[in-house]
């Protein structure tokens, strides 16, 4: 069963046009992220799908029911914010309880869901506690698992890992990638952050401009990227962009290499000279300058490079990509 289906979703504030004939589905229990960069819409396509805003025109279904004219609370969704909005006065049992006792649920079901979720986050500890008692990644654990309890059709996840910092990140990702495979549920995650879509998503959806620039798996969006913007997007550190001319007739076209695949080659095509090396210990890169262009070489292990040298660059012919002037794939 398809848990969310976007037919030609539009939205638009006044005469600004946000989101532009958006299609997409999400099927039961795969995990989705919006990502694209800042005013890209990926929020308000968020918001639109759990009834915050309204679409302007097309048609929004969870779980194969429309909703357009559907309240928030009649979704069968439940949101986790960049915020935490837990309530201050509340300890972490009365956050998460919260929701469920205003649907006038049990107290036993109220005391079994709490305990459930408590325990899949390591919250068992904390229930008697303050939000200002808690850690950033504590409270965004909370905000979690009073999303949890609610037993939504549709996870909704708008940047909540924005406030953290890099290792708590990356722990609360590592755990919201175990609770999606525990709770085998979908979820909609939206992110401007290329590495949290790659490591988390089933599914990938590009959005640039309120458009769908491309949907698919994160190894499909990385080895084949629709356009030039798809392709510089996703990727860490990202693909280099040339003149095709700098190492073959070109036709005019711009071409791409990610740095992974270039290596330090004495018959190399690329001569370029050295602007930075970032000594990472288990990786190089460098940063150097081929022409016109900057680009960036990241070798594995550790290299004796210096500032100011020249080298000489090599790659294999099918890891090159090509576009045309408007951006678009050509082989």
């Amino acid at each position: 069963m398809t848990a969310l289906t976007l037919t030609n979703v539009n939205k638009s504030f006044g005469d600004v046009h946000v989101l532009k004939d958006i299609n997409i589905e999400v099927e039961d229990g795969e995990f989705v992220v919006f990502v694209g960069p800042s005013g890209c819409g990926k929020s308000t396509l968020l918001r639109v799908i759990a009834g915050l805003e309204d679409a302007t025109s097309g048609e929004v279904r969870i779980g194969g029911e429309m909703v357009n004219a559907t309240p928030p609370s009649r979704r069968g969704i439940a949101m986790v914010f960049q915020s935490y909005a837990l309530y201050p006065h509340l300890n972490v049992r009365k956050n998460m309880s919260l929701a469920l006792k205003q649907e006038k649920q049990s107290k036993a079901v109220i005391e079994e869901r709490v305990g459930k979720a408590s325990k899949m986050l390591n919250l068992e500890d904390y229930l008697d506690r303050y939000p200002s008692e808690l850690s950033g990644g504590q409270r965004q654990r909370v905000a979690i698992g009073r999303a949890i309890v609610r037993e939504p059709k549709l996870f909704l996840f708008d940047e909540p890992l924005s406030n953290l910092d890099a290792a708590l990140r990356m722990n609360t990702r590592l755990e919201i990638a175990n609770l999606h495979d525990a709770l085998a549920a979908s979820m909609i995650y939206v992110t401007h952050d290329q590495t949290e879509a790659m490591t988390l998503a089933d599914k990938i959806v590009v959005l640039r401009d309120g458009r769908v620039e491309q949907i698919g798996s994160p190894m499909e969006l990385y080895n084949n990227p629709a356009n030039q913007f798809v392709a510089g997007f996703l990727g860490s550190p990202a693909m280099n962009f040339m003149p095709a001319g700098y190492v073959n007739d070109g036709d005019g076209r711009t071409m791409g290499v990610r740095p992974e695949d270039l290596r330090l080659a004495d018959d190399g095509a690329l001569s370029a000279a050295v602007q930075h090396v970032e000594h990472l210990g288990g990786d190089t890169n460098v940063i150097a300058r081929v022409k016109d262009t900057q680009i960036t070489a990241r070798l594995f292990g550790q290299h004796s490079i210096n500032q100011g040298e020249t080298v000489t660059l090599g790659f294999s012919p099918e890891r090159l990509y090509y576009f045309d002037d408007n951006g678009a794939r050509v082989q």
